[in-house]
């Protein structure tokens, strides 16, 4: 008999840096990702993105650099077997100060255009819908 899916709810950040995408990727793990995480207990999606761009890039971003791109929901990305489903909720960092800077379980930083989609790694929510939207806003390459 097979497990139940599981649900979860994260929140991402879609950081623009000379109109490429900053997407991430965790220690032990293959794809890259959209910044972000997990929400817990009683946070709303932009405190939980604050809180885990501060821990995971070393960013300090405030609720009014936030604007919402989108809601999204896939399969969470190396999750493929678990069936574990994943909304997130990404939203547009404007005015970034600073250097994101992997940090805790982040290993490594890769900014992506269009052009890497299927060449690089990526979270079906980054390569299917993020960057797909980015680019039609103009945003990234």
């Amino acid at each position: 008999m097979s497990e139940s899916p599981q649900y979860i709810h994260k929140a991402g950040a879609a950081i623009i840096i000379d109109k490429k995408l900053l997407v991430s990727r965790s220690k032990g793990k293959t794809d890259f990702v959209a910044p972000g995480g997990k929400l817990e207990s009683g946070e709303m999606p932009t405190q939980a993105l604050i809180r885990e761009l501060k821990e995971e890039q070393g960013l300090d971003v405030r609720p009014e650099d936030l604007s919402l791109l989108g809601r999204y929901e896939a399969i969470a990305a190396g999750e493929e077997e678990s069936q574990t489903h994943v909304t997130m909720d990404v939203y547009l960092v404007n005015n970034l100060s600073g250097q994101p800077t992997p940090r805790g379980e982040i290993e490594e930083n890769k900014l992506v255009t269009s052009r890497d989609v299927g060449v690089v790694a990526m979270g079906s929510i980054v390569g299917h819908e993020v960057i797909p939207e980015l680019v039609l806003r103009e945003l990234i390459d």
